[in-house]
């Protein structure tokens, strides 16, 4: 089950990126019966969230929030909470010469990822990482989409 916060006008994204999560979790071969809280916010939020969390007094993209434990409503595991900045999709999917569509469904399968244990701290991980990312992209007709380097 995936929990979205999607304010207006972000509504009409809400089948894709349940279909993002859930390509992610079948690629990595994890069950699906799992819960994940997805919210789409703005730069204020993540730069907040950024500062608590991470001590990073900026905004970025994507947050993933690992949790690991049993959602109290469906009994299910929780893997954690993704937020992900909309305002900082559009300007990469600006720079990138995509849809912020597109570059939402990126972030949405970045963060799951990091949610299932990736990384991309070190080169040998971020190869991994980033190979994921553009076989699970592909699978939901977004091969054409770069990941940003």
């Amino acid at each position: 089950m995936i929990y979205l916060d999607l304010p207006f006008p972000w509504g009409y994204l809400a089948a894709r990126l349940e279909e993002a999560v859930h390509a992610t979790l079948r690629h990595e071969r994890h069950s699906t019966e799992v819960t994940v809280s997805l919210r789409l916010a703005d730069d204020a939020t993540l730069q907040d969230l950024n500062r608590t969390y991470r001590g990073v007094d900026a905004p970025t993209d994507v947050l993933s929030f690992e949790m690991g434990i049993a959602d109290p409503q469906s009994g299910h595991l929780h893997l954690g909470d993704i937020v992900i900045s909309t305002e900082r999709a559009a300007a990469q999917a600006a720079a990138a010469g995509h849809p912020v569509d597109a570059e939402i469904l990126l972030l949405t399968v970045h963060g799951t990822l990091h949610l299932l244990g990736h990384d991309h701290a070190e080169a040998e991980e971020k190869a991994r990482m980033w190979a994921a990312q553009r076989a699970i992209l592909k699978t939901l007709g977004l091969g054409d989409i770069q990941v940003s380097e």
